[in-house]
């Protein structure tokens, strides 16, 4: 049996009728229920069956069949015995999309030269389009238990790259940021009130580098500063560090200092990256809140 073809064990779950679609709107929204269809496989824990995806997507068995047929041909999934996995094609899609962001060599070992000095798991994050993305970390990717992870950031108020980057844009692009992706609480330390996220940004503004302690995660605190300057295509980038809280009220002189001199080193291993003077040698660490 392909992997397109509807296993005939497997009835379909109870459906609701299917709307009529016209041509027209039949191919945008088959691009749409695919797209879901590959999120929900990324997210899961592993392989996800048939069935589940249908329940997740609302949709029939046959159209699940019929969604990951060309996905698997093109090698965006990958059917096993227990149910669909993310495919080999995904790996060279990442790859092209670090390599988007002008990640190489010279950026990955900068990363890993950041975490071996600072005893911290580090970050490289983008602000590009309207979206703020984690390109690379050093965390691994067997640790899921770890709160930060490459892929879209959701939480950006919430975390310190997130805050160190919304800092340095202009006002309405970041009011528009905060309009589309919302304000959610994680914690009771996450600030949902874009009065007081406005006044916590004139603070990074002041010092320099963005604190996060607790508001993504109740365990970790990330630091971060954006580095200087912007690409020509309007991105700027972060570079931060998290580690547990406790171990950072610990062990903060150093790991700042470790993060103070990657920024420098950093902005200018990135091609195309205009840079801009920076005051990253001088991060202050303020007053943690009390646990």
């Amino acid at each position: 049996m392909s992997p397109s073809s509807p296993d005939p064990r497997q009835a379909d779950p109870p459906q609701a009728a299917p709307q009529q679609e016209s041509p027209r709107s039949a191919g945008p929204r088959s691009v749409e229920r695919a797209l879901a269809l590959l999120d929900a496989v990324a997210d899961a824990g592993g392989p996800v069956g048939a069935k589940a995806l249908a329940r997740r997507l609302g949709c029939a068995l046959s159209t699940v069949y019929h969604l990951t047929g060309p996905l698997v041909a093109r090698g965006h999934l990958v059917r096993t015995p227990e149910g669909y996995a993310p495919g080999p094609r995904v790996p060279a899609l990442y790859r092209a999309y670090q390599r988007h962001h002008g990640l190489g060599g010279p950026v990955g070992g900068l990363l890993a030269g950041l975490r071996r000095t600072s005893g911290a798991e580090a970050y490289f994050t983008a602000y590009r389009d309207g979206r703020i993305t984690v390109v690379d970390t050093t965390a691994p990717v067997t640790d899921t238990a770890h709160p930060f992870v490459p892929g879209p950031e959701a939480r950006a108020h919430a975390t310190a790259h997130g805050k160190a980057l919304l800092a340095g844009l202009p006002r309405p692009l970041r009011r528009r940021y905060l309009d589309a992706h919302g304000m959610a609480r994680f914690t009771d330390r996450t600030i949902t009130s874009p009065e007081l996220f406005e006044a916590e940004l004139a603070r990074v503004r002041d010092l320099g580098f963005a604190v996060s302690v607790g508001e993504a995660d109740p365990a970790y605190t990330c630091l971060a500063t954006a580095l200087p300057g912007r690409r020509r295509d309007g991105s700027v980038y972060a570079l931060s560090v998290s580690l547990p809280t406790a171990d950072f009220r610990r062990r903060h002189g150093e790991v700042r200092a470790a993060l103070a001199r990657a920024v420098p080193l950093l902005a200018e291993a990135l091609p195309d990256h205009a840079a801009g003077p920076t005051d990253a040698t001088g991060l202050r660490i303020p007053t943690l809140p009390e646990s």
